[in-house]
């Protein structure tokens, strides 16, 4: 009786020594899976803004293609004609006397170039700044469908475009041109129109034409090879990124905006909200973190 009774207790101690082992095994198999559930409510360092419609249609990140004209009302007022003001006219040239910049263009465009002197790359000109609709409408007609936009679809009508020139010859082959090529993201400039691209912009390509869009966005359009159509899906399909860019950590978020939206950005510190002129508002964190490793952009 007592060797039966021992006997079964040694199989119970057996049994369960194999279960526990199985669940051993399978918990080791099994993935680790981390849930990350947003708050809405928003905590002590960020506040809560209602985000309209109107706001898609505004910001430098707006696609301007021939699908998506400028928006009604956002047509830069602020150009100025440079030939008429020479004393803002410093280190580059301008191909007439009718090149118009916004301040705030000039402003991003001059960094850029004396950022290039110091490279003893130094002989820019200005072919093409803002352009009104008749001008467009005019550049149209000479150029055609293939180099040209109809007015209201092109991005110098938005204001935040430049053709960009050397006075040593075409762009493609210039010194003027290969620096731009290499580092213009690093001031906020992306090549709009790049060879490769053309049947996702619809423009063949232009070595002159630069369009602003700013940190950190061209800096990731120049690490992924992504014209302005491919980073916006992008932005669109990841929804959140995070890249650091020369110490500084950027936080960039994409959100749907079919009616008012409420959104949470930081209480304080600097954010930026762009409209991308199709469905919603991207906007970027300038986080008060900063990285100890540099990097070019990395989400």
């Amino acid at each position: 009786m007592k060797k039966w009774v021992f006997g079964l207790v040694i199989l119970l101690i057996l049994g369960y020594g194999v279960t526990q082992y199985k669940r051993k095994v399978d918990n080791e198999k099994r993935p680790e899976v981390n849930y990350q559930v947003q708050d809405e409510t928003p905590q002590n360092n960020e506040l809560s803004i209602q985000i309209t419609k109107e706001q898609i249609y505004k910001g430098d990140l707006l696609l301007i293609n021939k699908d998506h004209p400028v928006p009604p009302g956002n047509v830069e007022s602020e150009a100025v004609n440079l030939y008429q003001h020479r004393e803002l006219v410093n280190g580059f040239g301008l191909l007439d006397n009718t090149i118009r910049l916004s301040s705030r263009l000039l402003q991003k465009f001059s960094t850029m170039i004396r950022a290039a002197d110091k490279d003893r790359v130094s002989h820019f000109l200005i072919n093409s700044g803002y352009r009104d609709d008749q001008e467009q409408r005019q550049l149209y007609r000479q150029m055609g469908a293939d180099y040209a936009m109809p007015a209201g679809y092109s991005e110098h009508n938005l204001g935040l475009s430049v053709d960009i020139g050397s006075t040593q010859g075409a762009m493609e082959h210039a010194a003027e041109g290969k620096w731009l090529k290499d580092y213009a993201w690093k001031y906020g400039f992306i090549l709009r129109y790049p060879k490769d691209k053309a049947a996702i912009t619809g423009i063949q390509y232009e070595p002159w034409h630069f369009r602003y869009v700013g940190l950190p966005h061209s800096a990731i359009m120049h690490q992924k090879n992504y014209v302005l159509e491919e980073y916006l899906d992008f932005v669109k399909e990841q929804k959140s990124i995070t890249t650091t860019i020369d110490h500084q950590v950027y936080k960039i978020f994409y959100y749907p905006v079919s009616r008012n939206t409420t959104i949470h950005v930081p209480a304080h510190g600097r954010y930026e909200i762009s409209g991308n002129n199709m469905d919603g508002v991207i906007v970027t964190v300038y986080s008060d973190k900063r990285s100890d490793v540099p990097a070019e952009g990395n989400e």
